[in-house]
């Protein structure tokens, strides 16, 4: 039985060809975290979403922030739930993404040995529609105090490759951020440079929290659904979307956080595609890269008229 949410689809007939644009689906509900109670569950809800997705012809479904564990973890949570990439519930998930013949991004967990020690990485991992990994991406630019209790920031040593790259989902180009990251105007830049025709940002946006160290947070986060991520879509000319969780997060049984359920798909003109309402909801809409001109009425080009070398 498919998890009840409202579904809210912006698309036209027919799915976008390959190279022609994206369907995208973002799922934006309430889940368990803390356990492997919340893991078994939360990947069960995945694969039954992929399905659901999937019959509405999404070719690339998104997950929120530490999707698999919940958001709400402790470091002693962390390395008891952490899972290599080819672990257990990642192998789970590319299978749905074979299954259902459509990509995933599945925010999860990430244990992993880098420059000789055991680390923990607030990953995403994107699996093409046959299930093949096509990019395992490690937040950079971490939250705050607690985010930092819990994890390592990403791409710090050569080892791990460069932190920004694109993938190609259906022939579009596919860049990965993760929460916090939204704030930062550099980083959306810098895949677009690369050849993002989508920045996918899943996140974990807070009406309020408890801390790792049990302290609440004493305003909720900032909502930069209206105002950043449209800013990045418009002056980088692609799309950005952002993820989000709504509602109630519980850790063995007792509310620990609960989420503003602003996810939303921006276009190019900086137009708001598609948002989902504060409630469960599966939204999907149509990134078509063609269907947008010059948002100037002259040939003006924010990245060709860049000079990086002033700043």
């Amino acid at each position: 039985m498919v998890p009840e949410h409202r579904l809210h689809c912006v698309v036209r007939p027919g799915v976008p060809a390959f190279g022609e644009g994206l369907r995208l689906g973002i799922w934006q509900g309430t889940g368990k975290a803390g356990s492997p109670v919340a893991i078994a569950e939360n990947l069960e809800r995945l694969e039954l979403v992929c399905g659901q997705a999937a019959g509405h012809g999404v070719q690339l479904l998104a997950f929120p922030e530490l999707y698999l564990t919940g958001y709400i973890v402790t470091p002693a949570i962390v390395r008891q739930l952490a899972e290599p990439v080819d672990g257990p519930s990642l192998q789970r998930v590319a299978a749905a993404a074979r299954h259902h013949g459509l990509a995933v991004a599945c925010p999860y967990a990430e244990r992993a040995s880098v420059s000789g020690q055991e680390r923990f990485y607030d990953a995403i991992a994107l699996f093409d529609r046959d299930g093949t990994l096509l990019r395992n991406y490690r937040k950079t630019h971490l939250w705050g105090p607690d985010e930092k209790r819990c994890w390592s920031a990403g791409y710090r040593y050569p080892e791990e490759g460069p932190a920004f790259t694109v993938q190609s989902v259906n022939g579009v180009g596919v860049g990965l951020l993760n929460c916090y990251e939204a704030e930062f105007p550099e980083l959306t830049r810098r895949l677009a440079l690369e050849g993002a025709t989508l920045v996918l940002i899943p996140t974990a946006a807070d009406a309020w929290a408890e801390l790792s160290t049990g302290e609440r947070t004493d305003r909720p986060y900032p909502d930069v659904s209206r105002t950043l991520i449209p800013a990045h879509a418009f002056q980088n000319g692609c799309f950005v979307a952002y993820a989000n969780r709504c509602g109630e997060e519980t850790v063995n049984g007792r509310v620990m956080a609960a989420y503003l359920g602003n996810s939303l798909i921006c276009g190019p003109h900086g137009d708001v595609l598609a948002a989902a309402r504060p409630e469960p909801t599966l939204l999907i809409a149509d990134c078509r890269p063609g269907e947008y001109g010059p948002t100037h009425p002259a040939a003006t080009r924010y990245h060709e008229d860049l000079r990086p070398d002033l700043y």
